[in-house]
């Protein structure tokens, strides 16, 4: 028998399981990493000190920054907060997949196919993101920031909430700033670009680009701003590529 179509509330029905099972995967996976404090956090601070990898790599004099906690709830709250994210973060790929169940009923087969590919590439776009921030842009921005001084008379007093409001929002921003290959494949696909006039006005994006960096890491260093730049460049010179094959696959199907 023919299955009767779905109502307007059936779907709603649908999708508020969807999002209870979500919501119930994110709070398990927050739990965990709740748990697992000592890991979690091990994690979160191995950039305050010069024994981290990056550092490493870069040969940076030895250094440590000592966070304070100046409220009572400050620091149970900021645990909450941070496996929160955590849990958020690795319950990622399920909620991606209750969505996509969700709204694949209504595609067409190469609807679907490309909504994978769309969804896939902008999920590993936003953890490299994520990874470039915790291994490269937060570090450098912590060892400047953390050690900057206008005087040897006035001592740093990082708190822990400051160190991991930092830490979370610059991931997410980097995150973010790393969906530009895919954002521009979605316009390309739909003719509001090309890559001749990505191209052409190349010299607009570098600055774009510049403020962009200058306004991700706060610092005055040129090298931390050019390590920042350089993979955002990057990602610009592949969006050109990304949109060049998109109309070059349009055509070949016309």
């Amino acid at each position: 028998m023919k299955s009767e179509p779905l109502t307007f509330w059936d779907h709603l029905d649908v999708l508020r399981s969807a999002l209870i099972r979500m919501a119930c995967v994110v709070v398990l996976f927050g739990v965990i990493a709740f748990m697992l404090k000592e890991e979690l956090f091990a994690v979160v601070l191995a950039p305050r000190s010069s024994d981290f990898v990056t550092y490493q790599l870069l040969g940076t004099d030895a250094f440590s920054l000592h966070l304070m906690n100046t409220g009572l709830t400050e620091q149970f709250m900021i645990h909450m907060r941070t496996a929160l994210y955590a849990g958020l973060l690795t319950a990622s790929p399920y909620i991606l997949y209750e969505l996509f169940r969700f709204i694949s009923p209504g595609l067409y087969e190469n609807e679907r196919r490309y909504a994978v590919w769309i969804v896939g590439a902008a999920y590993v776009m936003f953890l490299v993101g994520t990874l470039a921030n915790y291994f490269v842009v937060f570090p450098l921005t912590v060892r400047f920031l953390g050690t900057y001084q206008v005087s040897p008379d006035v001592a740093n007093m990082l708190t822990l909430q400051s160190y991991v409001d930092t830490l979370l929002g610059m991931s997410l921003v980097m995150g973010v700033v790393f969906e530009l290959p895919v954002v521009c494949g979605l316009m390309g696909r739909m003719g509001l670009i090309n890559a001749g006039m990505m191209s052409q006005y190349r010299r607009h994006a570098i600055v774009a680009i510049l403020i962009v960096a200058a306004i991700i890491t706060p610092t005055t260093d040129v090298f931390t701003l050019f390590v920042v730049a350089l993979p955002i460049y990057l990602l610009y010179e592949l969006s050109i590529q990304i949109v060049k094959i998109t109309k070059q696959k349009q055509q070949a199907l016309c």
